[in-house]
């Protein structure tokens, strides 16, 4: 296929910072696409304009009907880095489209910091939870995020002083590479800029306060990090549960029994772009999966109340892999499970009861996998002694869906 979109970064500098050949796409489009901002920046064409701010969808549509005419897209630094790009090649793919970044504000900021990009984690929380964040805080972390709009860099500072990062060093720099362009620096915990102008990106050096509790994004955190009523995957157990879970880019895990969400929020912690589906039968404890989620940085986790295997018909998106937890010994629970799986899909489903032990044992014999059995022991009081208590034994069934 022929490109017959052009897609041009943009900068603060407008058409001045363009390269001859992009500034030609720009000047001759007999079809501008871009927001307000983007297209208030081109001045004296007569092209047609579809802006961005009509509604996403829309203008996607008249961009189609469009075709065939010199349509060129406006897009913000490098268009493929949190940009309209990605969008445009999942619509119309990306043999459609020609494309010429310019640097981009992420870029900008790391030259203006003197960072190293590879050496930063960006993210944006532009259309996205803020609670995100929480999820990369780490001691030594650098943090570059694409921000909402002015407000943002102080609510960011509460939300790291919340979760014990208030030391942390915080630069906001506003209009990237243009004539505004401007720096504010600060501590989290003394944030002393009120509002930024809404086109930043903020700069965070994670620095945790005297106390904080380090949280790792491996498997295994405490059974005291998660809110729960006794129903958890204990620690142990929980990180040996990942282990043959193995979480993987894109992927999708459903979560069934759920209690805490322990599991789901693990997996999502360690595979940022990984998904999950938490499904538990109480109300109540739905409630506290999805304080968790926000807690631990995975506001994205999709908490369903249902029963199983009742309701997987009506899970979606599918899954790559299922973890029960629970009602393993209800009819026809593992068989919906290995149903509902797609080849190369992983079911990993542990019991403590010998009922539901019994049908892990049945189903092993019919699909293979591997059966491990878990006991933990854990140091506890004996009086005015000690000794090693043990955890209820966990058998545990893994198998991957030839």
């Amino acid at each position: 296929m022929k490109p017959w979109i052009d897609v041009v970064g943009f900068g603060e500098d407008g058409v001045d910072g363009l390269s001859p050949a992009a500034r030609v796409l720009v000047e001759t489009a007999e079809v501008l696409v871009g927001g307000a901002r983007h297209l208030a920046k081109v001045a004296g064409s007569d092209a047609e304009r579809i802006d961005w701010g009509e509604g996403f969808d829309e203008a996607l549509d008249r961009l189609a009907e469009r075709k065939g005419r010199r349509i060129t897209v406006l897009a913000s630094g490098d268009p493929f880095d949190y940009g309209v790009a990605k969008t445009l090649a999942r619509r119309f793919g990306v043999e459609a489209m020609t494309v010429v970044p310019v640097p981009g504000s992420l870029s900008l900021a790391c030259a203006r910091l003197g960072w190293s990009r590879p050496d930063v984690e960006t993210l944006t929380v532009h259309g996205r939870p803020l609670e995100t964040i929480v999820g990369y805080l780490a001691p030594g972390l650098r943090l570059l995020m694409l921000s909402r709009d002015g407000e943002t860099p102080v609510r960011v500072a509460r939300l790291l002083c919340e979760h014990g990062y208030g030391p942390s060093p915080m630069t906001v720099l506003e209009h990237l590479g243009g004539d505004d362009e401007r720096r504010l620096d600060g501590v989290a915990q003394a944030w002393p800029h009120p509002r930024a102008a809404d086109l930043n990106v903020l700069a965070v050096e994670c620095r945790p306060g005297p106390g904080v509790r380090i949280l790792s994004r491996g498997p295994g955190l405490p059974d005291d990090a998660f809110e729960h009523d006794g129903q958890i995957t204990k620690r142990e157990v929980r990180a040996a549960t990942l282990a043959r879970l193995m979480p993987l880019p894109g992927q999708v895990l459903w979560d069934l029994g759920a209690g805490s969400g322990a599991v789901a929020i693990e997996w999502m912690r360690a595979e940022r772009s990984a998904l999950a589906v938490a499904v538990e039968c109480r109300a109540q404890r739905c409630a506290v999966i999805a304080r968790n989620a926000l807690r631990l940085g995975v506001p994205r986790l999709e908490v369903v109340e249902g029963e199983v295997p009742g309701i997987l018909a009506t899970l979606a998106p599918p899954p790559d892999a299922i973890f029960a937890g629970g009602g393993i010994s209800r009819d026809g629970m593992l068989e919906a499970c290995w149903n509902a799986l797609p080849a190369g899909g992983r079911l990993v489903a542990n019991a403590v009861t010998v009922e539901a032990e019994r049908r892990l044992f049945d189903f092993h014999h019919r699909y293979g996998g591997d059966m491990t059995r878990l006991a933990i022991s854990r140091l506890a009081p004996l009086g005015a002694l000690e000794g090693f208590k043990p955890l209820m034994t966990v058998t545990q069934y893994a198998v991957v869906k030839e």
